[in-house]
């Protein structure tokens, strides 16, 4: 496989391949003290499924990752498996219904623009703004995080957050960082008057020659031969035996592929590096969000070579970053996880054993059954709003009386759908109990519960069925997504590991909220707020000692 990012990203790109292979012996003793840095990674739409699929196949960066805690059924417990929801519990230790993030974008009527979409990660009182043409805010997410929990207790802790996608970074980072990046379509970019590390530029400007040149189609290894396989998604277009060849200045293309993972995590390191993080007398964080595998998830699916080699090549880059922080000698814990899961294309799925997968019936929309509903009722305007599966909205002109109307008929269309499992109202979901037990017992409204925010949510969150993809109508760069209330979309993989720990893998469900008070107790630090999630008991060596 040929990277040929080159100067700036030297260095990822200029670690001696034995050192990419040579994990940090876990026969070693542990440190007694602290870790002086943590490194949490969020690897976008890495399903357990997919690790479960590839765990065999790595031998660098995941290898090292396995020979630590592995908690192979993680969940993001939530119905709204979607990036910004996800995202927000990892380092909050609160579900969505806590942090606010119920959606990666959610109507509110009120908002002062004519756009009524809000994006999680915008400022929306931005004069001139729109949901797609935004600012990028912290606004949103109601809860701190464990950056923000160490600044507390210790306000020389610094912080850094880089992502593929501003939602990550600020989901991620909170509302107090030293250093947050992420990419904007042409470059690594932050909040407006941030001044711009010398490592920053020195990445843009190498990811800038970088992308002057066509990429040439990446090599297939055996494994991924075997899934290489041309699956039609129209009668012009089809996904599943692509190589990553890309010409000269395709940015999407850069995007869905193993160059764009390998740039964010150049520039996490650069900066670790540069700021010489974990190497003073206070704990450091750095937070990584790897997004190209969320990319070609959406563009490519997740079961053809695309996805085969974005994998084996992000076990590759994670071995680069973990042998320059093993460069900086300096004792650093890391956790990888991910947002959410995945879903592939039901052109595929239906080879795959999967004969009820589907895509979304465009009846579905909100706007279709709203018709309908004006239509029967004789009421002007939409009466719904949103899309064909989640949130859900009444029109606000409505009166009590109209939307008492508009509700009955919507349950009753949108239930009478085959491609429905379940229609969920405001009053259900806000009287519902929050769950106990592991989350795989959860019923569809406990799942509901946990993404709902009465100032948010919808007035109605339509369930699809398992295997109903909510996109009608593909194409290039589209194809297959997450979101769903169905555990290929809520499971995900947890992996802890520290120089010295013992290995062990846990088959039973833990969440996502559970990693930051399990990092908080590696470090001492108190959690200074109510949280959903709980410390896991790690080994005696990795250092965490659990309440």
């Amino acid at each position: 496989m040929k990277f040929v990012l080159p100067a700036a990203l030297a260095l990822l790109a200029a670690i001696p391949a034995a050192a990419q292979q040579a994990p940090a012996s876990a026969a070693s003793a542990a440190p007694a003290a602290p870790p002086k840095l943590l490194v949490v990674i969020s690897v976008d739409q890495f399903s357990a499924d997919l690790f479960a699929e590839y765990r065999g196949q790595f031998r660098e960066g995941f290898a090292r990752l396995l020979s630590g805690a592995v908690f192979p059924s993680g969940y993001q417990s939530h119905a709204a498996t979607e990036t910004c929801p996800g995202h927000s519990t990892i380092l909050s230790g609160a579900r969505p219904a806590r942090t606010g993030i119920i959606a990666n974008d959610w109507t509110d009527f009120g908002a002062p623009r004519e756009d009524k979409t809000v994006y999680c990660a915008e400022d929306e009182s931005v004069p001139g703004s729109t949901s797609t043409k935004y600012t990028v805010s912290d606004k949103h997410l109601k809860v701190p995080t464990l950056g923000e929990w160490m600044k507390l207790a210790d306000p020389a802790s610094r912080v850094v957050s880089v992502a593929g996608k501003d939602r990550a970074a600020v989901m991620m980072g909170g509302h107090k960082v030293d250093e947050l990046w992420w990419w904007d379509g042409k470059g690594f970019v932050s909040y407006a008057g941030r001044a711009e590390p010398a490592m920053v530029g020195r990445v843009n400007t190498s990811v800038a020659e970088r992308l002057a040149q066509a990429q040439e189609p990446i090599a297939l290894t055996p494994f991924c031969r075997a899934r290489s396989r041309a699956v039609p998604v129209t009668p012009t277009f089809s996904v599943g035996d692509g190589r990553f060849a890309r010409a000269a200045g395709d940015v999407k293309a850069f995007r869905a592929s193993p160059e764009f993972d390998e740039a964010i995590l150049a520039l996490g390191a650069g900066l670790a590096t540069d700021m010489k993080l974990g190497q003073g007398p206070h704990t450091d964080l750095l937070i990584l969000g790897a997004s190209a595998t969320d990319y070609v998830g959406h563009s490519l699916g997740t079961e053809g070579s695309e996805m085969c080699l974005q994998l084996q090549a992000l076990d590759q880059t994670l071995g680069k970053l973990f042998a320059v922080l093993d460069k900086t000698g300096v004792d650093y814990a890391v956790v990888l996880t991910a947002d959410h899961g995945g879903h592939d294309l039901p052109e595929r799925n239906r080879d795959h054993a999967a004969p009820t997968a589907a895509r979304v019936d465009p009846a579905l929309s909100a706007i279709a059954i709203g018709k309908q509903i004006a239509a029967k009722l004789a009421i002007a305007g939409p009466t719904l709003v949103g899309g064909a599966a989640g949130d859900v909205y009444f029109d606000p002109k409505l009166t009590k009386a109209q939307r008492a109307a508009v509700q009955a008929e919507a349950i009753r269309l949108y239930s009478a759908h085959p491609q429905v499992q379940a229609v969920l109202t405001r009053a259900q979901i806000a009287a519902t109990a929050a769950p106990k037990g592991p989350p795989e017992t959860w019923t569809l409204l406990e799942r509901a519960r946990q993404s709902y925010e009465p100032s948010r949510s919808g007035d109605l969150v339509i369930a699809l069925k398992p295997r109903v993809t909510p996109i009608a109508t593909p194409g290039p760069g589209y194809v297959a997504t997450h979101g769903s209330f169905w555990d290929y979309d809520r499971r995900v993989p947890i992996l802890f590991w520290r120089k010295g720990m013992v290995g062990f893998e846990q088959p039973l469900s833990v969440e996502t909220v559970d990693i930051a008070p399990t990092l908080a107790s590696l470090i001492g630090v108190p959690v200074p707020v109510q949280i959903d999630g709980r410390c896991l008991d790690l080994d005696a060596g990795a250092g965490t000692t659990c309440p």
